[in-house]
């Protein structure tokens, strides 16, 4: 067929119709304007209604006017006969992929939110059509990746974890991150403390009647005591709790012997460790950058209350403390402690081998140290009368009482239960040797025990004495520690083959590594025979004490 101008196009078109809402009304205005009522149809509960003015309705411009007014339950609807509105909306399915032209529909053509799950099927998105760093952080739900199968073995080494480096996923193998832990991330990899779980004890189990200061018991534990009762102080072994439980099975506890309900005012008492300056220089004390301090503990008392119990830092270097307290519930429990100490920006402390901190456990004190306020939340000048405010324990009131720590642990930064770093556990060889730079025993309390090697030069009395070898180097000046009496040692093979018996050593030189000495009685050997230094009593004791 031929047509005058352009060939028309097939297009799809649909009338406009308008609905209208319904009331005891004969007037309504229309959307479109139209010249009569011939140009619409108009439906009223779905039956066509007559136009013309002696019929149902007239219309002229945008208003249309019925014969009867309609009701609010009735349903009203015209089609405007005149005006088609063309679409290009073809029917449902009729659009195929072959009907697109390849390239076609592009993302600026789809409206956000437009394409939904739903709409995408099973594995039609792969890799492949992702491309690079359009995956983000920020387009992952929180729960995106969960309530997916647990790991029921350690992961493979090609095994592939994601990771958003500022907000790009990335894939990282589990090679590369299986040997990282907690502690990985610690500033040094021994621990800062020394003895924490209460192992070692070279002085002896137990130490009874002490009213004076010193280290008992457990190596590396310091009782600074003035006037304030009297004490036994051990080695506990535990068999049970919630200590033995976490991995302890020793303990450093002091039982008060001799009571003192009403300290006089200088009277005092707290236990404690020190430490070398250049052990603790991780902590940056005094500097723009200093770090904060957790010390984390077992404890158990028959005491109890709600922060009563007192621990305190003291920089020796600068005099200066600062000072937590901690809440025992139940008596004779085992409790588990973590106490954080800010950080101290002024008073740097020295790098060598003499005391700078020390980390103390509060027993007791008299007037002239609880009238002040305690330092919590930030380091002061010490003094006295701040150390322990009215209302903190007194565990020197009664012969019933008795408190007990290990599992001691004093880490760099802030921590708390649920973050801190495990735990370290040493070999003992490792803690022993540790131990043994500041206290080394030689003898073991049994007679007949070989301690090293002498020589006589002369005839008379005391004329024999040799050098002792230390196994690690001690921390700086040492002091022997030597128990005395009457035929206390031997000298084997000092006179021909026979033993001699001596009394005592006396140290006359030493270095780090090595100690000499000379017989203070007894020992009439043979000049220039050698001869091996034997325990003869269990009380004879060699050792040697280079403690801060």
């Amino acid at each position: 067929m031929s047509y005058i101008g352009n060939s028309p196009a097939l297009k799809y078109a649909s009338f406009a119709v308008q609905h209208f809402t319904t009331s005891a009304t004969t007037s309504y205005s229309l959307d479109n304007s139209v010249a009569n009522e011939n140009d619409i149809a108009l439906f009223i509960n779905n039956v066509r209604q007559q136009p013309g003015g002696s019929y149902a309705y007239t219309a002229a411009g945008t208003t249309l006017t019925l014969s009867a007014a309609t009701t609010s339950s009735d349903t009203m609807y015209c089609v405007f006969i005149g005006k088609a509105v063309q679409t290009v909306t073809p029917p449902v399915n009729s659009v195929g992929t072959s009907q697109l032209v390849a390239d076609s529909v592009t993302t600026a053509k789809i409206l956000d939110d437009n394409v939904t799950t739903a709409k995408i099927l099973d594995d039609n998105v792969t890799t492949a059509k992702i491309l690079d760093t359009n995956v983000t952080g920020a387009k992952l739900n929180d729960d995106a990746i969960s309530a997916q199968g647990a790991l029921g073995a350690e992961p493979a080494d090609t095994d592939e974890f994601l990771v958003s480096d500022a907000g790009v996923l990335k894939r990282v193998d589990y090679s590369y991150i299986k040997g990282i832990t907690q502690t990985s991330f610690l500033p040094i990899a021994t621990p800062l403390w020394y003895n924490g779980d209460m192992q070692v004890a070279q002085r002896g189990a137990s130490a009874t009647g002490k009213t004076a200061s010193g280290y008992y018991a457990c190596d590396r534990m310091h009782l600074n005591l003035s006037s304030l009762g009297t004490w036994t102080i051990a080695q506990e072994t535990l068999t049970s709790g919630n200590a033995y439980a976490d991995g302890f099975q020793k303990a450093f506890r002091l039982d008060c012997t001799t009571a003192d309900a009403s300290p006089s005012a200088s009277a005092h008492g707290y236990f404690r460790q020190k430490f070398e300056g250049q052990d603790v220089q991780v902590f940056k004390k005094g500097t723009a950058n200093a770090e904060t301090y957790t010390l984390a503990f077992w404890v158990k008392s028959n005491k109890t209350g709600t922060d009563i119990f007192t621990c305190g830092l003291y920089d020796h270097d600068n005099s200066r403390s600062v000072f937590q307290n901690y809440t025992i519930s139940s008596a004779d429990t085992w409790e588990y402690k973590v106490l954080n100490f800010p950080k101290d920006t002024t008073g740097v402390i020295d790098s060598d081998n003499a005391v700078s901190i020390d980390v103390r456990w509060y027993l007791g004190a008299g007037s002239n140290f609880t009238g002040g306020t305690q330092a919590t939340t930030a380091w002061e000048a010490q003094t006295s009368a701040n150390n322990l405010p009215s209302g903190k324990v007194n565990i020197a009131d009664s012969t019933s009482n008795d408190i007990a720590i290990t599992g001691v642990q004093l880490e760099v930064g802030t921590y708390t239960s649920s973050d801190l770093p495990p735990f370290r556990h040493e070999s003992f060889g490792d803690n022993l040797a540790r131990c043994q730079r500041y206290y080394f025993k030689m003898t073991r309390d049994t007679t007949n025990q070989a301690v090293g090697m002498g020589r006589y030069w002369s005839t008379a009395a005391g004329g024999g004495g040799g050098m002792f070898n230390f196994p690690v180097p001690m921390r700086g000046a040492v002091a022997m520690d030597f128990e005395n009496g009457t035929s206390y040692w031997t000298s084997s093979g000092g006179s021909g083959g026979t033993n001699d018996y001596f009394d005592g050593m006396i140290q006359n030189d030493y270095g780090a590594t090595t100690s000499g000495w000379y017989m203070s009685a007894g020992g009439n050997g043979t000049v220039g025979y050698g001869f091996i230094v034997m325990t003869n009593s269990t009380s004879a004791i060699a050792a040697w004490d280079s403690e801060l």
